[in-house]
């Protein structure tokens, strides 16, 4: 495992934007796919969206498709999420994800490292 830092969340209206992100500690970790996961008070974990570290076609929910961007920075060691039109039913902790073995992935169970998680509040 290794640390995965995650900053950005806050406070915002409904169609406001909000950029996260992840950085992963240790700059040896190499990984092969990362992603965004989403709680909602009362709620399973799930999956938002996964990125390789080849750059290939990331991987969205359906519930964010279109609103929501994951992008890697490689020479950074760190991923984000641009999140645009934002919804009330946005509201949750955001959690990055890093797997050194599968390179995306919808799975929670496939990542072996996570971050601390970070709040968003969306207000309608």
């Amino acid at each position: 495992q290794v640390q995965l830092v995650e900053s950005g969340g806050g406070s915002v209206q409904a169609g406001d934007s909000l950029t996260l992100s992840c950085t992963v500690s240790e700059r040896t970790f190499t990984w092969a796919g990362m992603g965004w996961f989403r709680q909602a008070p009362g709620k399973e974990r799930e999956f938002v969206a996964s990125i390789t570290r080849a750059g290939g076609t990331p991987l969205y929910a359906e519930s964010v498709q279109g609103r929501f961007t994951i992008s890697r920075d490689i020479a950074a060691n760190s991923i984000y999420l641009q999140m645009d039109n934002l919804k009330s039913e946005d509201t949750a902790v955001y959690y990055c994800a890093a797997s050194k073995v599968y390179s995306i992935s919808y799975s929670p169970a496939r990542y072996e490292s996570w971050g601390q998680g970070t709040l968003v509040t969306v207000s309608s």
